[in-house]
């Protein structure tokens, strides 16, 4: 299978770091064919503007969703851009691994998408949701929370973690036409032992081996 991997955290020998390098080292042994984007390590530029293209539509007002129409018609997407591009058109699973910072994703993460995930080319046209370019493909959110599960409870202090997800996986990653697999949530990982980041750690790797096999969650029920 052609799984990417993105990771999105600023620190490599954080826990995020390390369910990074576990998911890439388990996956290219069982065979499968990864690639990667660190997102701080590739310093990659979120901010999105005219450097997006090699193409100019209207030099003088810049509306990015037309520019983006225009660049998949005539080729025109920045070299940085259209390496992204490759990896999500070329991918059958997609993994987001990040910390989730102020109750979304890190702003690095959440630039890639306003960047990479261009209208004309990933969606448009009337192609979302289940008639979305990416159908057929999975994606998985392997996300770490600063507190524990219990806050993340319907009735816990910070709410439902299903709900604080729901616009990525609904808004961004449903939007494009990807079927999603549950999420992996480490609950507060900087408040564990080690053996207890150990366990989780290696209840990652269990479900990892049998990715392949996992069904989509229907659609709504995460």
């Amino acid at each position: 299978m052609n799984i990417f991997l993105v990771i999105a955290h600023p620190e490599p020998q954080s826990f995020n770091g390390a369910l990074f390098r576990e998911a890439e080292q388990l996956l290219r042994e069982a065979g499968h064919t990864v690639r990667t984007s660190d997102l701080y390590a590739m310093q990659f530029n979120p901010i999105s503007g005219r450097h997006n293209f090699s193409t100019v539509k209207d030099p003088l007002y810049f509306k990015p969703q037309a520019e983006e129409i225009f660049a998949t018609e005539a080729g025109g997407f920045a070299p940085d851009i259209e390496r992204e591009l490759k990896k999500l058109e070329w991918c059958e699973l997609m993994i987001w691994q990040f910390p989730l910072w102020w109750f979304g994703l890190p702003a690095v993460l959440k630039g890639w998408v306003d960047r990479v995930f261009v209208m004309g080319r990933t969606y448009g046209y009337g192609r979302m949701y289940d008639q979305g370019v990416f159908r057929g493909k999975r994606a998985l959110l392997s996300v770490t929370t600063g507190g524990p599960r219990r806050a993340y409870e319907e009735d816990g202090l910070h709410g439902d973690i299903q709900a604080i997800l729901r616009p990525v996986q609904r808004g961004i990653l449903e939007f494009v036409g990807f079927s999603l697999l549950a999420p992996h949530i480490v609950y507060g990982p900087a408040h564990l032992t080690h053996e207890e980041r150990k366990t989780a750690l290696f209840s990652y790797s269990r479900r990892l081996e049998s990715i392949v096999s996992e069904s989509p969650c229907p659609v709504g029920s995460y």
